[in-house]
């Protein structure tokens, strides 16, 4: 492809994941859409750091009940990621959020970045928590990670959530996987997650390296395909219609997941699969008013239940 179009692809992106991240998000996909919570300033009932693997592990918890874990996408932290989305699951749930390796609060380590360590870690910390299990939902690299978990830990998931996120390195659509090499940290400046990276004790200085550290997990191929079709916690994925990820990557695993037949005939598999329409990869973060009910049933349905009848 031509490498003007991924430079201005890239920039993009970038500039979707700046504005993304204003701290009182708006709803830009259009006038239809409900506006994030404008009170997004729950306290945590705990917070700290877990040690794991070698990292000292941010970590807040929300709420009570049913716990949950919340993995964050790529540059991301909690406030940046999950600000709105906290306050509308921890009112019925214990909510628990981390930051990842190099992100937020958790400092980096001479360790490089990879899916199946960052799970491990999460891992970690609902040992840490004395949580035995967890219903896990993941955002863009987050999912990837909550993959991992499930793939890795299974006994620690009790179902799994999985926003825009993917299984194999072409589960995105071919000119977003090919804009990954060309993004840098300066397409970041003067953006919130530099920002961030500053105000929360890293080093300015090591900004670039840990851009090009967070983008080398997906510049190497990677197949998860046989392990997270044999994952046996039920599965909710979504996509945007116009997402990064590719209709077919999320339609092969909700086939493989037992989707594809008449749920009259057949009945009801136990994952799902949604495509929200009108839907970026960014803007899926601004789709509270449609997700949040949709997780939430997939999280407390139960999915053993017939089919409706009239």
């Amino acid at each position: 492809m031509n490498r003007h179009i991924l430079t201005s692809l890239s920039i993009a992106l970038v500039m979707m994941v700046m504005a993304s991240c204003q701290s009182s998000p708006k709803e830009s996909q259009n006038d239809s859409t409900v506006t994030a919570p404008k009170d997004t300033t729950v306290k945590p009932a705990e917070s700290g750091y877990a040690d794991v693997n070698g990292l000292k592990m941010y970590y807040e918890v929300y709420g009570s009940g049913k716990p949950i874990v919340l993995l964050h996408g790529s540059f991301m932290n909690i406030p940046l990621n999950w600000g709105h989305i906290i306050p509308l699951l921890s009112k019925n749930r214990k909510v628990i959020v981390a930051e990842m390796q190099g992100h937020g609060r958790t400092k980096d380590i001479s360790r490089e970045f990879s899916y199946e360590g960052m799970a491990d870690d999460v891992s970690g910390l609902l040992k840490h928590l004395k949580t035995d299990s967890a219903d896990i939902l993941g955002y863009s690299m987050g999912g990837g990670i909550a993959f991992q978990v499930a793939v890795r830990h299974p006994e620690q998931v009790r179902r799994l959530v999985i926003l825009s996120g993917t299984y194999t390195h072409d589960g995105w659509w071919p000119d977003v996987e090919a804009m990954y090499s060309s993004i840098n940290a300066d397409m970041f400046k003067g953006s919130p997650i530099q920002k961030q990276y500053d105000s929360l004790g890293n080093d300015p200085a090591k900004f670039p390296e840990f851009v090009k550290k967070v983008m080398s997990i997906d510049l190497k191929p990677y197949n998860w395909s046989k392990d997270v079709k044999n994952i046996k916690a039920p599965i909710f994925m979504a996509i945007g219609d116009a997402d990064g990820v590719r209709y077919e990557h999320a339609l092969e695993l909700f086939r493989a997941k037992g989707g594809g037949k008449m749920g009259d005939i057949h009945g009801m598999p136990q994952s799902r699969l949604a495509i929200i329409p009108g839907t970026t990869h960014i803007g899926m973060m601004q789709r509270t008013d449609w997700l949040i009910p949709m997780i939430t049933d997939f999280l407390d349905a139960d999915l053993n239940a017939p089919p409706p009848t009239f």
